[in-house]
This record gives C-alpha cells, structure tokens and sequence, in this order.
C-alpha cells in the first residue's frame, strides 16, 4: 500500500523540490520508500511513497516506467491475481524485472490497452498513468473504491493525489470551502463523492478513469469501466437451490480469502467476533497450518463491548489472539487526530476505534484482513430488513397524517416522555429517525431520511447552498423493476460503503502504515451476491442469511447468535462529560459568527438538547463538532 501525488503544470521548469514535498505529505501511508519521476518539458511530476508489501526489491520502486519505455506509473494498491496475469501475458511474450503486482499492471497496459488490462484487474487501487507517448494523464480508481484519488486544479496546476494533505503542499494551493459540499457533510457525515470539501477538488468515483491531456489542460469525463447498476439490474439466478448457493458462496469467499492473503510481510486479520470478521478469520484459518494473527480491542462499558465475542470466536478457530482493553481516555485521545487523517470533514465515530485496532495490528503485522462489505452484499442493515416493511405499512397512510404524527413525536421526544421511563438513549435515537423519516414522498425518500443525520442540512447552514447538495453516485430509484430493499442495498453500495465505511478503513489502517484488505468486495463476489435472490439473503426477520449459513460450517451458531451491534463508542455520554469542555469551545457563539458557516441559534439549541437529553441523535451534534475541529485544523 502506498501514497501517489504529483502534478501537470504550464509553467516551464524543474519542480522537482515540489513534488518531492508532496511526497513526503504522505510517507504514513508509504513509509518504507519513496521516488518522483519528471518530464520538465511537459510539466509532469510524479511522486511515490512506498508500504513494502509484494517484492520488497528495488525492482518495485516506483515511479515505473514500461519496458517499452512509453508508460510510467505511480500506483496505491493490490492486483491479487497478479500471478495470473503475469504467466498470460509472459505467454504473450512480455518480461519482467520482479515481480511486483506493479510491474504486472504496467505490463498488461502496455500490452492490452488501459480498458482489457481493468477489467483483467481483481484488486483495489488507484493510480496515475502517464502517456509519454500521447503526452496525457490517466487517473483510475477500483471497482468499489477502497483507494481513495483526489484531483482537480490550484490555479492552472493540476493536482492529484492519494489523500489532500499532498496537495495542500503544492504553492499554487489556495483551498476555499465548498459549502455545497459542506451541506453534503452534514447530511451523511462524510463529503460523498464527486465532491469535495474544498472548491475545485473532486474525488474520482469507484470503476472509473479520467484522463487529462497535458497540451489542452482540460479534465476530460470520467469514464466507468465496470457498471455496478447494470450488474444490480441483470435477473437473479433462480435455479440454485440453498445448499447449491452456500458451496458457492464459500468457495468465492475461501479465494478471494486466499488471494488477499498473499504478502511478502506479515499478516493478520481483525476480528469484532460478529458475523463478516468471523468470516474471513474461518476463512483464513481454514487455508493456513499455523494460527492466524487476530485482533480486537474491547471497553469496559458492556453496550460497546465486542471483545468477549471475538475471543470466544478466537478461540473455536483456534486463532493467535490480541486484544486490547482500551480506557475512555485513550480513545478519547485519538479524537484530537481526526483532523489530520481525514483531510476532510469525516463523522462516523467509528473512526475512533477503528485507529485502535489499526494500531494494535500495526504492532504485529502489516497487512490485516478485514470483513467490511458483507452488510452491503447480503442485506445486514437494519434498514434493509426492517425498512421495506415497515414503509409499505406507513405508504398507505397520507402524507400530511404521517407529518402530523412527526410532530407529535417531536414534542414528546423533546418532553422525554418517550424514553424517560427506560433511560434507553437508543430507543430514542430509532424514535428520532422514525420522527424524521415520516414525512418521505415515497420508499428511497423514506431510505436517504433514516440515513441522513441533519435532514436539511442547508437550512443549518448560513448561506450558499442547498439541501440537494452532491448526491453521490446513487442511481437505484432509476432501475425499473426494483424492489425498495434492492434499491437500499445499491445505493449503500454507491454511497455509504465507499465514502463512509471504505474512507474509515482506509485512513485509520494508512494513518498507522497499515495494509486493509477487504475480501468481501472481490468483484466475483460482489456479482455473485446480486445473482442471489433475496430470500436467501432475508429470512424470518433477519439479514445475511446465507452469509450466516456459509458461517455456521465453521463457528457454532450459538457464538454468533446476537442482535447486530455497531463498531462504537459512548460517545454521548462523552460529550456530556469529559469532552464537554472540548465541545463548548468549538461551539462558543463568537466563533460560530466569526466562521460564517453555521447557524448559531441551530448549533447552540442542539448542543443544549443533548446536555439535557432531550435528543438521542449524539450524531448530530458530533457533525458539527467534527467540522468545527477540521476548521481549526485546516484552515
């Protein structure tokens, strides 16, 4: 895993020095080597830092240009069926130099073209190709987008980069917020793609290249190479049976397992002891003489407490478990950091322990496997399941009955009559959405208000923008033919996986110098789970059904029989205690005015709620908190 940066510029001579700076802006990510690559006639910098992970030679340092000498490349990821790739194309007659996943990319360009040789790719990436023969630009991201790619002009410097702080090297930086993007923000809690957080900037989207031609200066139209709607939109394959469906499923999952776990380094896997971890950790095992290297961190308070879990799942697989008990002010202590990993505004407080445990594997290992994407392929959200229910009962009621019931809610969650008798913040954080989503005009409205953390996000803001914001790359209200759970699980794929759960994996892992691999997102598996029909995804009131089946091969179903819990932390009663005083200065009414960006009246009336817990929607008030930490840090 490694950082890329560089830049194309008009302005003749050697910017080496700059690029170089870039560069080191992203050394967590590639610590073990680093090189630039320069065409000054054209103005083409390049910039490299290298995570040694396959080929730890020389002959994997990049920037690499072809043998043929006419491409170069500077590239952030993993190929997996390299091996693959490289005896076809040695049969064609191709060398190498090592034998680095780099090289046998560069290779398949050169010899198939940049289109034949993505879609050969089973891999996360992201990478910068230069063209020294047609003197253009080529930037492309993987399928599902767990590398992250920014672009876009400074002036009439075009940068790019692996995470901003590279491109805020650059002088020609000048960095003015969007507040378009900020709006977006603070509906979903991350800035979701296209879009970013500062004007002019853009990231490039999942299974998508754009290249730029360095005589015209102009970005051309992101082009898709792989198209996730029409994959979703092809008809499920009715004739497999259930016994049929797990064989395959367990068969895709122990390869993409397999492939991922292929480094010159040591590895390991992280293991929350719930239903996607367990998965890969069997997965692992099943495929290794010796015990896998786990790892979970765990709290002292019981509701945010996995680690008993994992260590019992450890233990049946008969893993090399780590754990590790973390105290309110360690984690707490990670918080003033966000800023920094993220680069952009990112609220998920999942953040936090998800550093941790980056960090603990980091200590041991530096390639972890991970279990993310299984809620996304086989219908895990409680949304999924409970979503198309229960608005197919609500529809049937008019909309203005719905409003009017909305407004009760409101005020009997504000006199807490709803969760007083319980004490249970939970309760009244699902009455809070609930409250929220009654007013939707139809089934993907209903779906993006339980999503959303501000409903009208612009209406919180001062000025310059509206509720439309960037609606990321959702298009599954445009497949005819759709049911609502289908349309949730598509969109969760565009949106909320790369731009929520993808963005956490990443940073937390790369901010430690850790590789993430997810194997749940292969692209094989991915297409194989819309084959699937839904009942065999959905069954008697609970998700991943044939995940879960395909699990119980190897984990007796009593260790993984609990209701679904988050990757989260007390953070509401932080907030009301020992981050208070943290929380009332970025909030001060001075400031707020002074900044520009947020409505104080809304901002002060919110934080009051929350002390007096009159609102369970903690995550509201850490939106704000988390923007007004990244201005401080990075304005």
């Amino acid at each position: 895993m490694c950082g890329i940066t560089g830049f194309l510029t008009p302005v003749a001579g050697d910017a080496r020095a700059t690029v170089r700076a870039m560069t080191d802006a992203l050394t967590h990510r590639g610590p073990d080597d680093g090189g630039v690559w320069s065409d000054a006639c054209t103005g083409v910098f390049l910039g490299h830092a290298r995570l040694s992970i396959v080929d730890l030679s020389p002959a994997g340092h990049q920037p690499m240009t072809s043998g043929d000498g006419r491409w170069v490349i500077t590239y952030n990821g993993e190929i997996y069926n390299a091996d693959e790739l490289r005896s076809r194309l040695a049969a064609q007659g191709v060398g190498f130099s090592g034998h680095s996943d780099t090289e046998v990319l560069l290779e398949a360009v050169a010899a198939w073209g940049l289109d034949q040789a993505l879609a050969a790719a089973n891999g996360m990436f992201a990478f910068a190709l230069w063209d020294q023969q047609h003197r253009c630009l080529t930037l492309a991201r993987d399928r599902m987008g767990e590398k992250p790619l920014y672009y876009g002009y400074a002036g009439n410097t075009f940068l790019f980069g692996s995470e901003l702080k590279a491109l805020k090297v650059h002088p020609d930086w000048r960095g003015g917020i969007d507040r378009e993007a900020l709006a977006a923000f603070m509906r979903d809690g991350n800035v979701p793609a296209p879009a970013c957080i500062y004007q002019n900037i853009r990231k490039l989207q999942p299974a998508h290249y754009v290249v730029i031609r360095a005589d015209r200066q102009q970005i051309g139209e992101p082009v898709s190479y792989w198209d996730l709607p029409a994959i979703a939109a092809n008809e499920c394959d009715q004739s497999w049976g259930a016994d049929e469906l797990v064989e395959q499923l367990d068969d895709l999952l122990r390869d993409a397992v397999g492939l991922r776990m292929k480094a010159d380094v040591p590895s390991g896997a992280f293991l929350s002891g719930g239903v996607d971890s367990s998965a890969i950790v069997a997965q692992m095992q099943a495929q290794c003489a010796y015990p896998v290297r786990t790892f979970s961190i765990g709290f002292a308070e019981p509701d945010f407490n996995e680690a008993e879990h994992a260590a019992a799942v450890a233990r049946h697989l008969g893993t090399d478990h780590t754990e590790l008990y973390v105290t309110p002010d360690e984690a707490m202590g990670v918080i003033p950091s966000l800023p920094t990993i993220y680069d952009e505004p990112f609220a998920d407080s999942s953040q936090i322990p998800a550093y941790l445990v980056s960090r603990l594997a980091r200590s041991q290992v530096t390639v972890s496997l991970s279990g993310d994407g299984g809620d996304e392929l086989f219908a895990g959200y409680n949304r999924h399941v409970i979503g198309p229910l229960l608005w197919n009962r609500l529809r049937r009621l008019p909309r203005p009955m719905r409003q009017a019931v909305a407004a009760s809610l409101t005020l009997a969650l504000r006199s807490r009559r709803l969760t007083s008798s319980t004490h249970t913040p939970l309760l009244g954080e699902k009455f809070e959405k609930l409250r929220d989503a009654l007013g939707a005009a139809d089934g993907m409205d209903f779906y993006r208000r339980l999503r959303a953390i501000w409903p009208s996000p612009a209406s919180q803001l001062v000025r310059g923008a509206s509720d439309a914001g960037f609606a990321g790359g959702d298009s599954a209200d445009q497949i005819s033919g759709f049911g609502l759970r289908e349309q949730m699980i598509l969109a969760d794929m565009q949106n909320y996986l790369p731009d929520d759960i993808l963005t956490k994996v990443d940073r937390a892992s790369m901010a430690v110098s850790l590789e993430a691999r997810v194997p749940m997102l292969d692209h094989r598996l991915v297409e194989f789970a819309w084959s699937v029909p839904d009942a065999f995804k959905v069954r008697d009131g609970e998700g991943k059904w044939l995940l879960r089946e395909m699990l119980y091969r190897y984990v007796p179903k009593s260790l993984l029989d609990r209701p679904k819990a988050g990757f989260a932390v007390p953070l509401g009663d932080w907030l009301r205690g020992p981050l208070r005083d943290w929380a009332e200065g970025l909030l001060a009414e001075d400031r707020l005015r002074r900044e520009g960006f947020l409505d104080v009246a809304m901002v002060r009336r919110s934080w009051e709620d929350h002390l007096a817990g009159r609102s369970h929607r903690h995550a509201r008030i850490w939106n704000v908190l988390i923007f007004q930490a990244w201005l401080e840090g990075n304005t």
